[in-house]
């Protein structure tokens, strides 16, 4: 009788949180606060311009009413003047009409360079005034958003580990308060979620695996029983098999919710050892069903769980390789680094596959035409578990037909 089992721990909280693209001025991002900051003081500016322009409108208009010389001589011989502010007037020998126009002159000049004083000296006033109006607006812009910058640094720190932050905004009971509150009751159900997921693994994980072992040690010590009639042991092996398929589907289901969250520990991990010990693993079922394998494997270190990333390289060879042609079939597979990013390439020879069937084929228990039960390939969870797993690292794996049959499935991860 086979021991049973201690029931294991729960999996730990997730810690990951996604990488965002780094925008390449991230000083120029529009924020919410950046967008008011230009409303109100590009608002500000306006109205400052409109109260220039009228003010600039009435003090010309006062200055033209004034702008007619109060008198004129007309009469004299000779006119002499002094002036300081005219020196036209200043000329000898002046005609009465000559010295008219001198002093209409000058007070045209006059009155030209007091409004562009005015004008300049203004400008400067609402040059001055519109960056105080920009620098309070983006003062009070923060202040009004900076419940917002709260819930998002709450957020960030749920989506890398901790479910258990909440906001607790304080304040008046306006919409952001509300918004707050809102959010800390969905962290608070999805809390309740997640613990209740990791007592069903770790309860499903001790239920279903211990009645399976038992019965495959109950049915390997009936089949080493040399007098056991033959139809017996014929019967052995197929409840056997059966087991040990069940096996494969409870171990699968477990794996796929336990992938489904994110990564707690990450280490450094080459993939392209991760795939050599895929290859090696699948070697001797290539070897019996006549498919070569072969493709070149850089390094490409990422940080993750070692185990996990075998999963995927694992699973998609096993795929690859027994979803392949009868003869001269051939599986390709490659690791490299592209673009900053971790990349594991399995390319394989095979039946001609739909576009519209490639989505199907990351299904729980969804194979090529549909085949769901009846098959000694597999239990119809290694796809979902390789796409939980790349996504549990930050990564994404994808899936297209080649040319003449078979499928390229690609691996993308962040190193």
């Amino acid at each position: 009788m086979a021991t049973t089992p201690a029931p294991p721990t729960a999996p730990p909280k997730p810690t990951w949180e996604p990488r965002r693209a780094e925008p390449p001025f991230p000083w120029l991002r529009p924020t919410i606060r950046i967008r008011l900051t230009l409303l109100y003081g590009g608002m500000f500016l306006i109205a400052g311009i409109m109260l220039l322009s009228i003010i600039y409108l009435l003090a010309a208009q006062a200055l033209n009413t004034g702008a007619e010389p109060l008198f004129k001589i007309v009469s004299g011989t000779s006119i002499k003047v002094s002036s300081d502010n005219c020196p036209a007037v200043q000329a000898g020998n002046l005609s009465l009409d000559e010295f008219n126009v001198a002093i209409s002159n000058c007070i045209d000049h006059q009155r030209q360079t007091a409004l562009d004083d005015l004008l300049s000296r203004s400008l400067l006033a609402l040059l001055g005034l519109a960056i105080i109006a920009f620098a309070f607006g983006y003062a009070m812009a923060g202040r009004v958003l900076s419940p917002l910058g709260r819930i998002t640094r709450t957020a960030r720190a749920v989506a890398g580990s901790d479910l258990s932050r909440r906001i607790e905004l304080d304040g008046p009971d306006d919409e952001l308060k509300e918004l707050a509150d809102t959010f800390d009751d969905m962290l608070e159900r999805l809390q309740r979620a997640f613990t209740a997921q990791q007592r069903f693994v770790g309860n499903a994980s001790h239920e279903l695996r211990t009645p399976l072992a038992i019965n495959r040690t109950l049915l390997e010590v009936h089949l080493s029983d040399p007098g056991a009639p033959v139809e017996l042991q014929q019967l052995g092996k197929t409840l056997l098999a059966t087991n040990e398929r069940s096996e494969q589907l409870v171990e699968g289901l477990l794996l796929l919710a336990r992938s489904d969250n994110q990564i707690v520990e990450r280490k450094p991990v080459d993939l392209a050892e991760v795939a050599t010990q895929a290859v090696d693993q699948v070697h001797a079922e290539a070897a019996a069903k006549g498919v070569a394998i072969r493709g070149e494997r850089a390094a490409a270190v990422v940080q993750g769980n070692g185990v996990l990333l075998e999963r995927i390289a694992l699973n998609l060879v096993q795929n690859a390789v027994r979803y392949n042609v009868p003869e001269d079939g051939w599986v390709e597979v490659t690791t490299q680094v592209q673009h900053g990013q971790a990349v594991l390439v399995v390319t394989n020879t095979g039946p001609v596959v739909p576009a519209y069937e490639i989505d199907n084929l990351f299904e729980p228990f969804r194979r090529l035409r549909t085949e769901r039960t009846g098959s000694d390939k597999g239990v119809g969870l290694g796809l979902s578990i390789a796409r939980s797993v790349a996504r549990a690292h930050g990564g994404h794996i994808a899936a297209e037909p080649r040319e003449g049959g078979g499928l390229v499935m690609r691996v993308t991860l962040p190193i």
